[in-house]
């Protein structure tokens, strides 16, 4: 059975990867989304940056598979629950594409 899972990854096609900044605007708590952030990324194994951050501001570059990164971008923006992110602009790269 190990052998049949490990043919089926080999047949995988590779992920793409994409990077995305995103910034987040409202009413934040710094050390409250910082941590917010960096345990969402990392229970989505996700490689996280930290750009900028303010009580008015986070500008963060998000790593990862584009459904992973979306699923970040939607978290963020709905919590944690002492902050309050009035407004989410994203930037997108994909790798291997210029």
């Amino acid at each position: 059975m190990a052998a049949r899972r490990m043919a089926a990854q080999a047949t995988r096609p590779a992920q793409r990867e994409e990077t995305a900044v995103l910034r987040f605007d409202g009413q934040l708590r710094e050390a409250s989304f910082l941590e917010f952030a960096q345990h969402r990324a990392g229970r989505l194994s996700l490689g996280l940056a930290v750009l900028a951050l303010s009580p008015g501001s986070a500008r963060l570059a998000v790593s990862g598979p584009p459904d992973l990164v979306d699923a970040f971008e939607m978290a963020l923006s709905l919590g944690p629950g002492d902050c309050l992110v009035l407004e989410v602009a994203r930037e997108t790269n994909e790798q291997g594409r210029q």
